[in-house]
């Protein structure tokens, strides 16, 4: 099974790239700004939803490609680390997001449940990001592929809540914070980078 040790490093890495400023962050931000916090956890638990089904289609999918090829497994890996070069590279060049903050009519919880979950089901970029993170923490010679890609995804989700739910309780705070200080966003955007170059260099340079 999944060493603590690499766990540890997916986890912390799941975390950094929660925190970096995106659609998904920004959308649970500016709904709790707007209708409080309660709706900010609410549109939180959808867009979890959303990673569950990409987990699951993720982790069977996997495990598929190296019941049939250890190669083509070892392939997924290699285009895996090129695609995370790309994210690399989008983050480091990626501009301040604009925050807009525009009050609107009130909205139900399960209107928002429903927004954040077709938001991230309907997002192709995340089950491409899925496919090139979770499979270089995985090791087919320690056990079963499926159940690592699980475990993998049920930890992507924890980090997922844990940043996601903070932002949406301190909405008020990091909304001003988003909308005034653009550099912020910048610099964590080449964090964001900085993981991403990390996590590729990791994936080339493990033994398979």
């Amino acid at each position: 099974m999944i060493s603590f040790e690499d766990l540890a490093v997916f986890f912390a890495a799941s975390i950094a790239l929660g925190l970096t400023p995106g659609p998904d962050n920004i959308f649970v931000l500016t709904q709790s700004a707007l209708y409080g916090r309660l709706a900010g956890l609410i549109v939180t638990l959808g867009l979890c939803t959303g990673l569950i089904v990409h987990t699951t289609a993720v982790s069977l999918g996997v495990a598929a490609i190296f019941q049939t090829s250890a190669t083509a497994f070892n392939i997924l890996k290699i285009f895996g680390a090129m695609y995370l070069v790309y994210l690399a590279w989008r983050a480091f060049h990626a501009s301040a997001s604009k925050v807009e903050l525009k009050r609107n009519t009130t909205t139900s919880m399960k209107t928002l449940y429903v927004r954040g979950f077709v938001m991230n089901i309907s997002n192709p970029k995340v089950a491409i990001f899925f496919l090139a993170f979770l499979p270089q923490f995985s090791n087919p010679s320690t056990g079963s592929i499926t159940i690592q890609m699980f475990i993998l995804g049920g930890l992507f989700i924890l980090a997922t809540v844990i940043v996601f739910g903070s932002v949406a309780w301190t909405a008020g705070y990091l909304g001003q914070w988003l909308r005034t200080s653009g550099r912020a966003q910048v610099v964590m955007n080449k964090i964001a980078g900085t993981v991403f170059i990390a996590l590729a260099i990791r994936l080339a340079t493990a033994e398979r």
